[in-house]
């Protein structure tokens, strides 16, 4: 009996410490999908106490290495049960590498619930064995069991750190903890008999002090205890309810590269090349009936059901969404999580039907991040994903690679088409983001949209009427530029249809749609994908853009504003006339006057008959002087226009449209010099053309020869700040660039000290140029109509 209770005895810490470390992987647990992070974490604790526990009698240098062989082995099996739960390609050393690498980062990014992934259980797994390791030693090697609760301790506090505000308050977990803890120290290790009295040898004064002292000690630390908890015992009650902080708002997650920031911009590349090989698809349907078409009233086939696989319908597969538009570019805006095999799941709107598609992708020559899907995916095996929920988008984080090969189980939504006669649209700050137009609409697409909206009072008839307006008035042509900013839209809308407007890719049908669909109080944004049969390869020609409109009940709806094929497109001025600014002048006809009757002419008494005519001399004297009045005026008028035009630029409106001004005074005096720039290179660029422009033309005036570099060459001599043959009143040319690259970023951060710095630096670059210019050409220089004109292309584009 006195051996069961000795072993009893020297088995509660070891159980105690075991059980302390498994209550952190019980914590953890929370946010992971399954039970698996949570019996891994178990094993690693009685793994690690139990080695320390048969290890006792070597020597304590020999017990690390022993164990740390021990945890390698119980993490790479661990690492494979985590791979193959989450189906992941690859060997187990692949496998390995990669979590080591991305381990912390991973988790602390993971969606909600985690996958139990090799990535994902690496961190906890090796932690609880160490945290095991330490407190076993120090416990039941050392004697030191409160100071060995302290790893499984810190252990289970990075665990109700790393859930954070992600899952219910851990109050039983917590308990037990304590529980657990209190059996421990009850029963405390021994190293003598259960009979034997470390003072049985004293005298018995000596052991009446050391038993008083031992009693006064034991007294003084329950008083301490009891202090610390009757002090301590409120806060921690009142911290209960408060909501801990997420640590995922310190770790940046997953992002898209810039090519994948705005992939509206790739349709015309793509319409460019159509027959260039994208992707790969296998497609099988279940569940709901297939669409016939893609526009916003889908109808089911007479016939179909919800039974048999459907393997021959076409599909759109979505590759991102893009809900920001600041006037200028459509973005993605999407915040990624890293996700495991199953995501998670969303709720369908109440009035659709949804059907489960399912797809074997294989990537050919597709670039970047994004990955493409049927909306929405819930499942997704053979590729490391990350997740954004608002979009139902995926992205790889390493990016796309040919012959990457994945498979997406995606649930098709289709909204009921009886329901959107009369569906109302949502409204408030939820969908405040895309219902958001930026500052800088031209004035006819207000009017546009205004008219439209007129007509049309129901949300889903103004949709209706945007998309067919844009359908019957415009064609598609793949080699219309890419640009979808206020001024290309106004020009695909409102410009001659012999110069290059009225026609566009599915980029302008999409834009257009979604701003327009904006001003008239519509929810929208626009996605981008591909057209895809049920099986084959996708191809660059079957990538477009299409808009869609949030219904309340129906969800995001889906319109179609391409024409229809083999349509001849109306004029837009058939149906559309812009309001002029000015009302037009009166045309009533002026009131007829009846000639009187003119007396006859009567001749002089004396002298020739033309004594009366000037003489050919005074004719032709003013001629001459009234042709050079005229000429001296047009000059005048060019001279003050063209100083007006420098003022207006560089003195009126605010900071950032006074650097622009600047920076168009600089671009005007290339121009005039026979050295204009391209309207594709950036500023830094430019800059560097402009000074090499002024080394060459001082190198002309002096007679000398400049050997400087082309705008994308290596610097010209002299261009840098201690470069020899520099003048020293050479005008900061790339600090006007950076400025006007900071304006171009942020508009309204430019101050007015700036704002007087680049019309400076304008000024000096100007002048300068001009007097290294031949004597007549500084007298055209001023004259010259060029810079008026291209002034009024600028402000009116079409």
């Amino acid at each position: 009996m006195t051996r069961v209770v000795r072993v009893l005895r020297e088995a509660a810490v070891p159980v105690a410490l075991i059980g302390l470390t498994a209550l952190a992987g019980v914590v953890l647990g929370r946010v992971y999908a399954g039970d698996l992070l949570t019996r891994l974490v178990i094993g690693a604790a009685v793994g690690s106490v139990l080695v320390s526990v048969a290890a006792r009698r070597l020597p304590s240098w020999l017990v690390a290495p022993v164990s740390v062989a021990a945890m390698a082995g119980w993490t790479l099996w661990s690492l494979r049960l985590a791979a193959n739960h989450a189906e992941l390609p690859g060997g187990l050393l692949e496998v390995t590498a990669d979590a080591a690498r991305n381990g912390i980062p991973r988790l602390l990014t993971a969606m909600i619930p985690v996958e139990p992934a090799p990535d994902t259980v690496l961190v906890p797994v090796v932690a609880a064995w160490l945290a095991g390791l330490a407190g076993a030693e120090v416990a039941l090697r050392a004697g030191r069991v409160l100071l060995g609760y302290l790893p499984p301790a810190g252990l289970y506090a990075a665990a109700l750190y790393v859930v954070g505000p992600n899952a219910e308050p851990a109050v039983g977990a917590t308990v037990a903890f304590v529980a657990v803890a209190a059996l421990g120290l009850a029963s405390p290790p021994s190293t003598a008999t259960a009979g034997d009295d470390p003072a049985a040898s004293l005298n018995p004064r000596v052991r009446a002090a050391v038993r008083l002292r031992l009693a006064t000690s034991a007294a003084l630390g329950v008083a301490l205890v009891v202090g610390l908890v009757a002090v301590l015992g409120p806060v921690v009650a009142g911290q209960v309810d408060g909501r801990p902080v997420d640590p995922r708002r310190y770790v940046e997650p997953p992002q898209v590269q810039t090519l994948d920031e705005n992939p509206l911009i790739r349709i015309s590349g793509w319409a460019l090349h159509p027959e260039q090989k994208l992707l790969d698809v296998s497609t099988e349907r279940s569940g709901a009936p297939v669409p016939p078409s893609d526009d916003a009233s889908p109808e089911p086939e007479p016939g179909a059901s919800s039974g048999p696989v459907d393997t021959g319908g076409g599909v759109r597969i979505r590759l991102a969404v893009l809900s920001d538009y600041d006037g200028v570019t459509w973005r993605v805006g999407a915040t990624y999580r890293n996700a495991g095999r199953i995501l998670p799941a969303a709720t369908p709107p109440r009035d659709s039907t949804v059907g489960t598609v399912r797809q074997q992708i294989t990537v050919a020559e597709l670039s970047g991040r994004l990955l493409p899907a049927v909306a929405t995916p819930q499942e997704v095996s053979g590729a490391r994903v990350a997740y954004d929920p608002a979009s139902g988008t995926l992205i790889r984080p390493e990016g796309l690679t040919p012959g990457l090969r994945y498979a997406v189980t995606s649930a098709e939504e289709h909204p009921d088409s009886n329901l959107l006669a009369t569906a109302n649209v949502p409204a408030g700050d939820e969908v405040a983001r895309v219902l958001r137009v930026a500052d800088g609409v031209p004035d006819p697409m207000r009017r546009l949209a205004a008219q439209l909206a007129e007509e049309n009072g129901a949300p889903f008839a103004r949709a209706l009427a945007i998309e067919q307006f844009l359908a019957e008035h415009y064609r598609v042509a793949a080699d219309a530029p890419s640009g979808h900013a206020y001024p290309n839209l106004s020009f695909f809308l409102f410009g001659p249809r012999n110069g290059g407007g009225q026609e566009g890719t599915s980029e302008q049908f999409a834009a257009a749609f979604a701003v327009l669909g904006r001003l008239s109080g519509l929810p929208t944004r626009v996605v981008v994908g591909f057209r895809a049969g049920g099986q084959g390869p996708v191809l660059a020609g079957d990538a477009y853009a299409w808009p869609e409109v949030l219904f309340d009940g129906l969800g995001w709806v889906s319109f179609d504003p391409l024409p229809r094929p083999k349509s001849e497109p109306r004029p837009v001025e058939e149906d559309f006339r812009p309001t002029p600014e000015d009302p037009p002048p009166s045309e009533a006809p002026a009131p007829t006057v009846e000639p009187s009757a003119s007396p006859e002419p009567v001749a002089a008494p004396d002298g020739p008959p033309s004594s009366g005519r000037p003489s050919t001399v005074v004719l032709v004297g003013a001629g001459s002087g009234g042709l050079l009045l005229l000429v001296g005026a047009l000059l005048l008028t060019l001279l003050a226009m063209r100083r007006s035009l420098t003022r207006t630029r560089l003195v009126q409106g605010d900071p950032g449209q006074r650097i622009a001004g600047a920076w168009r005074e600089v671009t005007d005096a290339l121009r005039l010099a026979g050295r204009p720039v391209g309207d594709d290179l950036a500023a830094t660029e430019v800059a560097r053309h402009a000074r090499q422009a002024l080394a060459e033309a001082r190198a002309r005036a002096s007679g000398g020869n400049a050997t400087g570099s082309s705008p994308t060459g290596s610097t010209a001599p002299g261009d840098g700040p201690t470069g020899g043959g520099a003048p020293a009143d050479e005008p900061a040319v790339d600090e006007l660039a950076a400025l006007l690259n900071r304006v171009g970023f942020a508009p309204d951060a430019a101050a007015a000290d700036q704002a007087a710095r680049a019309a400076d630096v304008a000024t000096a670059y100007v002048a300068n140029l001009r007097s290294a210019r031949p004597w007549w050409r500084r007298l055209l220089w001023s004259i010259h109509p060029s810079p008026l004109h291209r002034a009024r292309q600028s402000r009116h584009p079409n």
